[in-house]
């Protein structure tokens, strides 16, 4: 069984999580703020199909898995849904201007998508760290299973 409570007792991993948890919380809060700009009208200019759907599907998982990083709660496992966003994004949103504008053009607009994926790499690697709710729990199991 995979132990999704583990992490290292590392305390600057709370630096990347809040990072990582606050950025995709608030793109997901925007989604809902500015559904034209940044919600379904985005998901619509993309040619994603049914886009009202799509944009708040992914928007709820910004929403909930932001701030389940940000707390350290069950980080592996919110930061998965996280890493697909960021796959999804890279192909539909990224590879076009790599193959229109040229690779310059695109290493400046993938630079927010490549730093949020690449931290998240390392939460999946890491875990939550010392200030998390997974430490706690982690720490809370261990002694029960000294008792």
């Amino acid at each position: 069984m995979v132990k999704v409570f583990n992490t290292t007792s590392d305390k600057s991993i709370i630096l990347i999580r809040l990072l990582v948890g606050l950025v995709f919380f608030s793109e997901g809060t925007q989604k809902f703020l500015f559904p034209e700009l940044i919600g379904v009208g985005r998901f619509e200019k993309i040619g994603f199909a049914n886009p009202e759907f799509w944009a708040y599907f992914v928007a709820c998982f910004e929403i909930v898995c932001g701030l389940m990083v940000s707390f350290g709660v069950l980080n592996r496992v919110s930061s998965i849904p996280l890493l697909i966003i960021m796959i999804v994004a890279f192909f539909a949103t990224k590879t076009p201007i790599l193959f229109q504008k040229g690779f310059w053009q695109f290493a400046h607009e993938y630079r927010t998508d490549f730093a949020m994926t690449v931290s998240l790499i390392f939460l999946l690697i890491k875990g939550a760290g010392f200030y998390s709710v997974d430490y706690l729990l982690m720490k809370k199991k261990s002694v029960l299973e000294k008792s």
